[in-house]
């Protein structure tokens, strides 16, 4: 039984480049460019591929005489836009216009040495803490750990549209108890309202992350110098930023992402398309893949409950790998979990290739820094993902549990081969420009599109009342991991899984 219908052709594809100027808009894109000349704020929803970037140039086109902002999320993306965009558009990062504005005695602050969490647990006078945990065992809150859930309080608050630090904002480690955890985020918010504090003060001396500086400048209530103002990966927008756009009245603002690629709940992020507040206009047809993998991708849409489906080119040739027993050659593998990529990682130099890994070598070899510290009856501080073990047999333990089979990867890495193979590892990865394939986790895939593309099963299914089912997080990684590749899909992993989802419904 097939998930889709197995269609493809040997016509070359159209990739990204035929999206480039000159073009011939699509129906979808003049309709918005028709949306945007009525002058109104506008929302536009942009499935993956569907020349998100070639219509707002198209916009910016048609806006010529008016002064334009395009922002951005980072740097690079500013700079790539910056070259696209007509002169009557400046491309930039939201944190650079914060960074222009406020005092240069704050900006300054970005650079001072950073405060180890445990040491600023001490100078708040927090000490540990024994807390229970899912499985039904008490542990204990290192100060390094509490230090951190502040620091991490802070960062939260900062990027989120409230005027002052709440509970709401301090992460808890997953593990922890949910009763625990509520107690624990209330007994800390004070020491997060201490760090905001310190960290305003015009005679401050402790080091800030630029979320800092951008929520003070958020705070002063700024206004853009701009008539119209495209606002890219909208999705991705934190609060602050949607209320920071939000009280530009003067002008016309373009929102622009893909509700469903919304995949930054751990640090925070809002379900910020869904917060906007204007008309919408959508871009539907993907110029990335043909109708295979559209159809593909529709459906995991449609268990989010979009009833529009995402349509694929005709002309490019898009092939549905299902079967584990065909291996084809691919340029990407992607997976959930870094703990996964390390073990994709490890596979691949073992069978003699050339891998790249989206990680550095310090991130990897922190899982055996990690390791080793439980295996002397240690607690290790990093990864986080080993925080809360006192020794290595509650990481074992925990790992074949039915909630901790994310880290089964690396514990049987550890066992198997032991802590220095970790750290060979990290040494025998090879630069992306050089490389067989990449390996990385669908997040830091997000934005990227390859002609081949593997997609690991390592999502977290679920069953409940007998029925198959993901959580809506997980469908959006599953979203993204399957709509980057162009041309060759390898989902043979994921068939069984996928089969039981699409007909649990």
């Amino acid at each position: 039984m097939r998930l889709v219908d197995f269609r493809h052709t040997t016509e070359p594809s159209l990739g990204l480049a035929c999206m480039s100027h000159p073009f011939k808009p699509t129906a979808e894109q003049r309709a918005v460019v028709d949306a945007v000349l009525d002058r109104g704020d506008l929302k536009i929803k942009a499935y993956a591929g569907a020349g998100k970037t070639s219509t707002l140039k198209l916009i910016a086109d048609h806006l010529v005489g008016k002064r334009g902002s395009y922002l951005a999320f980072n740097k690079e993306i500013a700079e790539h836009a910056r070259r696209g965009f007509p002169p009557n558009v400046g491309a930039r990062t939201v944190h650079s216009l914060a960074y222009a504005s406020v005092a240069r005695s704050l900006t300054m602050r970005v650079n001072l040495q950073t405060e180890p969490p445990h040491e600023l647990a001490a100078r708040y006078g927090l000490g540990p803490m024994q807390v229970p945990t899912i499985t039904g065992k008490a542990v204990e809150i290192t100060p390094f750990e509490i230090g951190r859930m502040v620091a991490d309080g802070l960062g939260r608050f900062c990027r989120s549209a409230q005027q002052q630090p709440e509970a709401l904002h301090i992460p808890v480690d997953e593990k922890v108890h949910e009763t625990a955890a509520d107690w624990l985020r209330e007994a800390l918010l004070p020491s997060v309202m201490r760090l905001w504090n310190e960290s305003i003060d015009p005679r401050g001396r402790n080091v800030i992350a630029p979320d800092v500086y951008l929520k003070v400048w958020a705070q002063t209530e700024p206004r853009i110098d701009s008539d119209f103002i495209l606002f890219d990966e909208a999705q991705d927008s934190d609060g602050v930023m949607l209320s920071v756009l939000g009280r530009q009245r003067h002008a016309q603002i373009i929102y622009v992402g893909d509700p469903y690629q919304q995949i930054y709940e751990w640090r925070g992020a809002v379900n910020a398309m869904a917060q906007i507040d204007a008309p919408e206009r959508a871009l539907t047809e993907s110029f990335r893949f043909g109708p295979t993998f559209a159809a593909l991708a529709s459906r995991i849409l449609a268990l989010l409950g979009e009833s529009t489906p995402i349509r694929g080119q005709d002309t490019i040739g898009s092939i549905m790998v299902e079967d584990p027993n065909i291996s084809p050659p691919v340029d990407a593998i992607l997976c959930r979990k870094n703990v996964t990529a390390i073990w994709q990682l490890a596979a691949g130099i073992e069978a003699g290739h050339k891998p790249a890994i989206r990680m550095s070598a310090v991130e990897i070899s922190a899982f055996a820094d990690g390791a080793d510290q439980l295996l002397a009856g240690k607690r290790a501080f990093r990864p986080a993902a080993f925080s809360l073990f006192e020794t290595w047999k509650d990481a074992q333990s925990f790992s074949r549990s039915a909630v901790g089979r994310d880290l089964l990867p690396i514990v049987r890495m550890v066992d198997e081969c032991g802590t220095a193979y970790i750290r060979t590892l990290a040494q025998r990865v090879t630069p992306e420009s050089g490389a067989d394939y990449v390996i990385s986790t669908v997040h830091r895939a997000k934005g990227l599109e390859w002609k081949r593309v593997k997609v690991i099963n390592d999502f977290r299914f679920k069953t409940i009342d007998g029925r198959l089912t993901l959580d809506e997080d997980e469908l959006r990684l599953l979203y993204v991991a399957v709509t980057r590749a162009r041309h060759v899909l390898d989902i043979s992993s994921l068939r069984e899984e996928l089969l039981r989802l699409f007909n649990s419904r």
